[in-house]
């Protein structure tokens, strides 16, 4: 059985860190499993943890009042779930729920708020990190309420 260590390591979102900031992260981590239909999070709950995905699948959804949750993107192995962790006043942006069994690190958000506020270095690297998940999911909102929302085309020709 792999440590919670070894799957950081594992993990392409961390596995390139130091080794010391990864038993530091690890500290603050455990594995976890979630079956299909097992909501991580809905839009607006405390962002308390976020998790790093290593097998399955989970689907970022939004909530359009009078169409219900749409699903914004399609999360796989090798993913970060969550990235409301990092900023005030600390609350969803999105939903999400599994969609294919998960295996994954889930990480305690105020802890590794902790081990960020104590090494800048550190903080700078992982707020590097998940600035590209956010660009990645606001590409990916921006994408699918195109796809929604787009002009039919001109049938008429």
């Amino acid at each position: 059985m792999l440590s919670v260590f070894d799957l950081l390591v594992l993990h392409p979102v961390v596995a390139d860190l130091p080794a010391g900031w990864l038993h530091r992260l690890a500290l603050h981590a455990r594995p976890v499993c979630h079956f299909a239909g097992y909501r991580l999070f809905r839009e607006d709950a405390p962002a308390d943890r976020f998790w790093l995905v290593h097998s399955g699948a989970v689907a970022i959804d939004l909530h359009v009042p009078g169409r219900g949750d749409i699903v914004v993107e399609e999360l796989a192995p090798g993913s970060a779930v969550g990235w409301s962790w990092l900023l005030p006043p600390y609350r969803r942006r999105f939903g999400a729920i599994v969609v294919g069994d998960i295996r994954a690190v889930e990480l305690d958000a105020a802890q590794v708020r902790s081990l960020v506020a104590e090494d800048a270095e550190l903080g700078r690297e992982l707020e590097n990190r998940f600035l590209a998940v956010v660009a990645d999911r606001l590409q990916a909102a921006r994408n699918r309420l195109v796809d929604l929302y787009a002009y039919p085309p001109d049938r008429s020709l």
